[in-house]
C-alpha cells in the first residue's frame, strides 16, 4: 500500500473507530441516566454532542503527546488505564443511585402560591416539581430548539475518554511517522464520536418522549436505564477489582493486531 493509500486508510479509520466506540455498553448507559430529563428527541441531541466533545477532550491531548513520545507513553498509559476505568465503573454507579434520588425527590414537592395577596405553600406527590428553565418543555419529536452545551454530559464523556475503552484508538498512533495524520486520525476519530453519541441519545430519548404524559411509564423508564446503569457498573468493578470477564459479552473487541491488517 503507498503512502497516500495508507494515510486515507488511516484517516478513514479514525472516523469509523470513532462511530463503534460510542456504541459500547458503558457510554449508553451513562448517557441513558441522564437524557431522561430531556423529554423531547431532539433537544436530546445536544446531550450527545456534550458528552463527545467531552470524550474527545483527553483523547486528543494524549493522542498528541503519544503522537511525539511514541511508545513509552502508550506503555505508561496502559498500565493506568485501569484506574480510570474503575472510576468509569464508580460513576455509572453514581448516576444510577441519582435517578434513583431524583425519582424520590419528584415524589414530594412544595409549591408558593399567592391568593388575594395571602401567600401560602402546598405539599404536591401527584406531578414532578418545576424542572430547570433549560429543560425544554414541549414533548415533541421534531423541536430540537437552540443548542445548548451540556456541562454534566461532558464531564461524564471526559472521564470516559480517560477510560481503558478507548485504548485501541491509541494503539496505532506510535506506528503513524507522519504527525499531521496522526492528529487528523484523531480528530475524525472524535467527529466519528460525537455523531455516534448524538445520534444514540435520540434513539433513547424516544421511549422518555412517549411517555412523557404518562409518570407510571416515565419512572418505568427511568428505573429501568438507573438499574442498568448500577448493575454495569458493579459489574465493571468485578472485572477490574477480580479479573472477571463478564463485560465481555457487551462488547465487540477489537485487537490491536486487527487494526494494524486493517492499514497494512
Amino acid at each position: 500500500m503507498d503512502s497516500n493509500s495508507g494515510a486515507i486508510a488511516v484517516i478513514i479509520l479514525g472516523f469509523l473507530l470513532g462511530l463503534k466506540h460510542a456504541t459500547d455498553a458503558d457510554h449508553v448507559v451513562a448517557i441513558g441516566t441522564i437524557v431522561s430529563e430531556y423529554r423531547n428527541a431532539f433537544r436530546s441531541l445536544w446531550i450527545g454532542v456534550s458528552w463527545g466533545l467531552g470524550h474527545t477532550a483527553p483523547l486528543l491531548i494524549l493522542g498528541i503527546v503519544i503522537l511525539l513520545l511514541k511508545s513509552a507513553v502508550m506503555d505508561f498509559y496502559e498500565d493506568v488505564a485501569h484506574y480510570f476505568e474503575f472510576g468509569v465503573a464508580l460513576m455509572l454507579v453514581f448516576l444510577g443511585l441519582q435517578v434513583y434520588w431524583n425519582l424520590r425527590r419528584r415524589e414530594l414537592h412544595v409549591h408558593e402560591h399567592a391568593h388575594d395577596g395571602d401567600a401560602h405553600m402546598h405539599i404536591h406527590g401527584t406531578h414532578r416539581s418545576q424542572e430547570d428553565s433549560s429543560i425544554e418543555k414541549t414533548h415533541s419529536l421534531l423541536n430540537p430548539g437552540k443548542p445548548f452545551f451540556r456541562a454534566k454530559s461532558f464531564v461524564i464523556g471526559f472521564i470516559h475518554g480517560l477510560a481503558g475503552s478507548a485504548a485501541v484508538m491509541l494503539f496505532l498512533l506510535p506506528t503513524i511517522d507522519s504527525f499531521m495524520r496522526g492528529l487528523l486520525y484523531l480528530i475524525l476519530f472524535g467527529v466519528g464520536t460525537v455523531i455516534s453519541m448524538a445520534l444514540i441519545t435520540i434513539l433513547l430519548s424516544v421511549p422518555f418522549v412517549l411517555g412523557a404524559n404518562n409518570r407510571r411509564i416515565t419512572n418505568v423508564v427511568n428505573v429501568i436505564a438507573g438499574s442498568a446503569s448500577i448493575i454495569f457498573g458493579l459489574i465493571l468493578m468485578s472485572d477490574i477489582a477480580f479479573g472477571t470477564e463478564l463485560t465481555n459479552i457487551f462488547y465487540l473487541p477489537i485487537e490491536e493486531s486487527q487494526i494494524e491488517k486493517l492499514i497494512e
